[in-house]
């Protein structure tokens, strides 16, 4: 019995030796320390590894808008050449300078015959020569830029279910070339065609803004270059970007809903003089035909003319919004 006993306590403190060789020692050995020391050190290099690469990313993203903001400052100005091909129109510079030749020797035939003096037709033909002209391009520019404007969220979308599918941007863009409405469509082939001439994607992209100058645009040109050299998400940043110009687009439309009645008060009072003068001229023609036959008369139709045009102006900045 008392050998017995002696074996059970000899194995229960040779396994208590083991125990503790096996668990305890280590704890206390300089090597289980630096073994801890070194994960943890592997560990907070992981840690900084993520940290230093978002890091640069943030410094790419930054570098990107830096030269996005520095190649706008350069590009600031925009030719004759620009403003026609925002108009949406093919025109040479020739051919425009042509065209407002003749609306201004035509505007200036009509003030003079109908002014009877060489001033009425200068401003005839001032008014033909350069202003004409100019609210044309500017009227043809604001009719594309609505519907180009109508027509790009759908694109993007396009582009956020191409990118999901797994096509790339470039056959994303493709697809909006041949199937996409106008103005958007031929904005889109453009950009294809500059990538094909030697620029890159990202090149030929902010290209896209000079030609339809828009806020829509330019954060559609940044969002392509700055994921072309810092990577993300494509699919995710557009989609943003999709519900943001559907948003900016409700926003517009109840802009547009809430001025309609200054701007029917506009109409009126540009309507009014009009009007007015009509009815007088109908039951008294002698009396107002002395504002057209006399030099005098001529020089106040001037002056309230002048008046009207500087009010209506007025009272369509005060009901223009900026989105």
């Amino acid at each position: 019995m008392e050998t017995r006993q002696l074996i059970m306590m000899g194995l229960a403190a040779l396994a208590a030796i083991g125990f503790g060789y096996a668990f305890i020692i280590p704890m206390l050995d300089g090597d289980f320390k630096a073994e801890k020391r070194k994960k943890l050190l592997t560990q907070k290099d992981a840690a900084s590894g993520k940290i230093k690469q978002a890091a640069s990313r943030g410094n790419k993203v930054a570098e990107t808008l830096k030269d996005i903001e520095r190649r706008e400052k350069g590009d600031s100005k925009l030719t004759l050449e620009d403003r026609i091909k925002q108009a949406g129109l093919d025109w040479t510079r020739n051919k425009y300078f042509i065209v407002s030749a003749i609306l201004g020797l035509g505007f200036g035939m009509v003030g003079f015959v109908l002014g009877g003096s060489e001033l009425f037709g200068l401003g005839g033909l001032i008014i033909g020569g350069l202003g004409a002209p100019a609210w044309w391009l500017g009227f043809l520019k604001g009719r594309r830029l609505k519907k180009f404007l109508n027509e790009f969220p759908n694109a993007v979308d396009v582009i956020v279910r191409g990118v999901k599918s797994g096509l790339p941007l470039g056959d994303c863009l493709r697809i909006i070339a041949t199937e996409a409405a106008e103005p958007v469509r031929s904005e889109f082939r453009a950009m294809l065609d500059q990538q094909q001439m030697g620029l890159t994607l990202p090149e030929a992209v902010a290209t896209l803004p000079k030609r339809v100058p828009l806020q829509e645009t330019n954060f559609f040109a940044i969002v392509v270059e700055i994921q072309s050299k810092s990577g993300g998400n494509l699919s995710e940043i557009l989609g943003n970007l999709s519900k943001v110009l559907r948003d900016r687009k409700k926003m517009a439309g109840k802009i547009q809903a809430m001025s309609m009645e200054a701007k029917s008060s506009a109409g009126i009072i540009a309507a009014l003089p009009f009007v007015v003068s009509i009815l007088v001229y109908v039951t008294s023609p002698q009396y107002i035909s002395i504002i057209f036959t006399t030099e005098t008369g001529k020089m106040v139709l001037v002056g309230a003319g002048v008046m009207m045009v500087t009010g209506v102006a007025v009272i369509k900045k005060m009901i223009s919004f900026d989105i």
